[in-house]
């Protein structure tokens, strides 16, 4: 059972959240709460394997709560899915530089909120399908995430530093395969090893790496 903390500051929008959400028999809302202050402390009470989190609240923004969780938790950190009604909004892009797993709009069907959901607990990070490379555009722009690195990309083999560019472009591991002549497992298996190399937990965590190290730029 994947277990969900809503944080939202609006009431309708967490019930019809939790309505779309428990009509999978594999997820769970466990809690939810109306401010990033108290998003906190609900994860720490009950343990969610995945947060969908609000961008801007009147008691701490999803960029602060965000920041916050993955910083204190102990063990295994829930995965932070950014929802908000803004697909280019200032606060998107310091959460998912904070550590954000995921981030889609408001306005997304019920089915694909389900998806996503189910995605950030199996460990895959994911934008917005509209927004996709525009969120990889705002970051390739950005000179103040880049060469920004601990010395993972040292860690890397040539092969590996070349998928992660091109996953930074926004290519599925199917695309990358048909680029690179080799089997989507493989694909797979190499961004497995990246990960646990450079210490993040998803896809979408790993194009930021990219980006804050270099590693993106051609």
């Amino acid at each position: 059972m994947i277990r969900v903390a809503l944080v939202d500051d609006q009431f309708v929008v967490r019930a019809g959240f939790r309505v779309m959400l428990e009509i999978a028999d594999d997820i769970e809302v466990v809690g939810e709460c109306g401010d990033g202050r108290s998003a906190v402390e609900l994860v720490e009470e009950v343990r969610p394997d995945v947060v969908c989190m609000d961008v801007r609240m009147p008691r701490g923004d999803g960029l602060t709560a965000t920041r916050e969780i993955l910083s204190r938790v102990s063990g295994a950190p829930p995965a932070i899915l950014v929802v908000t009604t803004f697909d280019l909004d200032e606060y998107v892009f310091g959460a998912l530089e904070a550590g954000a797993s995921g981030f889609v709009l408001k306005d997304t069907a019920p089915d694909d909120l389900v998806e996503a959901v189910r995605r950030l607990a199996d460990g895959y990070g994911l934008v917005d399908q509209a927004v996709t490379r525009r969120v990889m555009a705002e970051f390739a722009k950005r000179r103040s995430v880049r060469g920004e690195d601990n010395g993972s990309r040292d860690l890397l083999t040539e092969r590996e530093l070349e998928i992660v560019r091109l996953l930074a472009q926004g290519m599925s591991n199917v695309e990358i395969a048909d680029k690179l002549i080799i089997e989507a497992s493989t694909v797979k298996s190499h961004l497995g090893r990246v990960m646990t190399k450079i210490g993040v937990r998803d896809r979408l965590q790993t194009v930021v790496w990219a980006y804050r190290s270099g590693v993106a730029i051609p």
